[in-house]
């Protein structure tokens, strides 16, 4: 039987406020055969709950990755998964654990795979969530969805886990571009727009949001990744020409 290869995947907390809920959190990944923990700037850490949650994943805790940002937690990271318990008014696709985790699963043969998680009182900023390529709610009451941290990372390793059971990798010819090309991209796309005044009449923050639930879509290889910078490049450098020339004619 096939043996997923659940090394490559990272799980990254974000902005943890109570230690109990790391040491929870890592004992319910190596329950579930998960082994690299990240965490993105918590309140306290490492600190004697979190050991005394772990109850024997102390291994996880000491092994624990601290970031100090989200872009750093995410280095090498072709696919991320971000856990949400609301809609949002712009976001990505957003998928059943079980219809997830196959795509995890998938991705995580070849390449590094994340599931992020926000902190314990209002989850994944907006900018956090726009980092996912993916969205995941777990299904819960409607009445009472505030799910505990550490009993989301229960849920969804559980899944993972299931899902490795019966997981069979497909032939898959694309090479996903890492996290870090694709902020590359996005940096430079904002930067290019504002330099060609389209943000003039837009509203910068939403149309980025826009854009990257485009690219997120679109799961671009490294080599459209610089297609596309090429592309931003020659546009920018266009539009230097015109406004030196503009100036020239008119001596502005």
């Amino acid at each position: 039987m096939y043996k997923p290869n659940l090394n490559n995947v990272r799980v990254v907390l974000s902005h943890t406020t109570h230690p109990g809920n790391i040491g929870a959190a890592a004992r319910a990944m190596k329950t579930m055969g998960l082994k690299h923990l990240c965490l993105i700037n918590p309140s306290r850490f490492p600190d004697p709950q979190a050991t005394a949650m772990a109850t024997g994943a102390d291994d996880i805790l000491q092994n624990a990755v601290l970031c100090s940002t989200i872009d750093e937690a995410l280095q090498g990271v072709v696919l991320t998964v971000g856990m949400t318990a609301r809609m949002r008014d712009i976001s990505n696709e957003v998928a059943s654990p079980w219809d997830a985790m196959p795509k995890v699963l998938q991705e995580a043969t070849m390449h590094s795979v994340a599931l992020l998680f926000g902190t314990e009182m209002s989850g994944l900023t907006n900018e956090e969530a726009s980092r996912a390529q993916l969205l995941v709610n777990i299904p819960a009451n409607p009445e009472f969805s505030s799910l505990n941290l550490a009993s989301a990372v229960q849920v969804i390793a559980y899944e993972l886990a299931a899902a490795a059971q019966v997981f069979q990798p497909t032939a898959k010819a694309l090479q996903p571009a890492t996290h870090e090309q694709v902020e590359g991209l996005m940096e430079h796309l904002e930067k290019t727009l504002y330099e060609i005044g389209f943000f003039t009449t837009q509203n910068p923050e939403r149309m980025m949001q826009r854009l990257r639930r485009l690219y997120a879509r679109a799961r671009l290889e490294p080599d459209e990744i610089n297609i596309l910078r090429g592309i931003l490049s020659l546009t920018t450098e266009y539009n230097g020409r015109l406004k030196a020339r503009y100036q020239q004619e008119y001596d502005v």
